[in-house]
């Protein structure tokens, strides 16, 4: 017969932490490959306008930027207050959109050229004389797919 002993006190086992270096660092290059870095440094001001019917781009690698709008404070002393176009990490005027946009279709694969989007991100005070010029150096240099960025609406 089994003798069952209580009198003695048991310890607790240790927690067995071989495998955590491998969780830390599977979680660690999970992180790496699903985040996107910021690419490019904000030189305008945008405050997005509202809108109801909006939809979201699903190819991020076929969207390209024009950014419209006042410069930042900190740019105002060297560039003054008036809108500004940003292409990238640069000012630019309206007559540059058209070779920026050459450059950035051929800088993309051969079938994806022709679903390239740009994008125009422009703070609601800007005046329409603006994205008119920008539409019309698009139409130029044949970018035809354009689309507006903005914020949903939440009172209807």
């Amino acid at each position: 017969m089994a003798k069952i002993r209580k009198s003695e006190k048991r310890e607790m086992p240790q927690l067995n932490t071989s495998s955590l270096p491998d969780i830390i660092f599977m979680l660690l290059f999970f992180f790496m490959t699903v985040t996107s870095m910021k690419e490019v440094t904000y030189k305008v001001q945008i405050n997005n306008p509202q809108a109801t019917e909006l939809t979201k781009l699903e190819k991020k690698s076929l969207l390209r930027y024009i950014y419209v709008g006042t410069p930042t404070r900190e740019l105002q002393k060297q560039f003054g207050a008036e809108t500004r176009i940003q292409l990238d990490d640069a000012f630019a005027e309206v007559n540059e959109i058209e070779d920026y946009i050459v450059n950035e279709r051929s800088a993309m694969k051969e079938q994806d050229q022709g679903f390239m989007t740009v994008v125009i991100k422009a703070d609601k005070e800007t005046r329409m004389g603006v994205i008119s010029d920008i539409k019309q150096a698009l139409r130029r240099a044949y970018a035809l797919k354009i689309s507006y960025a903005s914020t949903p609406r939440t009172n209807y």
